[in-house]
């Protein structure tokens, strides 16, 4: 599977973005879709990820009531919509797929199996 982000950009605080994710393959129904954000000098963190057919979707503290994640899989596709933007939000955005989503894992970057190249936001005050 290859993914492939895009959609980020720069945007003051307040503003929105919606992050745009394609998959290659046939069975990206089957996996759960992720996404991760680094900002410069820490960790990839996780942000959303939604399960199999949309099931469940968990969020990082942080993002609640801003953040949505959804996905199209006619279209092999996971998005993120960004709104109330703050510059700590400031990163390089990364999709992810894995396979079973578990609640106790769903936040832990190992056990993803398929990674794209990111897409920057930056969000200025």
């Amino acid at each position: 599977v290859q993914l492939q982000a895009s959609g980020g950009g720069s945007v003051q605080a307040g503003g929105s973005l919606r992050l745009s994710c394609a998959a290659s393959g046939r069975t990206f129904s089957s996996y759960a879709a992720a996404w991760f954000r680094q900002a410069p000098g820490k960790e990839r963190e996780f942000v959303a990820v939604i399960s199999w057919y949309g099931r469940s979707v968990y969020y990082a503290d942080s993002v609640k009531g801003r953040f949505t994640i959804s996905r199209d899989d006619d279209k092999n596709a996971v998005y993120l919509q960004m709104a109330n933007l703050k510059p700590e939000d400031t990163a390089v955005y990364y999709c992810a797929l894995r396979g079973n989503l578990n609640r106790d894992t769903y936040s832990d970057r190992n056990q993803y199996n398929y990674w794209g190249q990111g897409t920057l936001v930056t969000v200025s005050s």
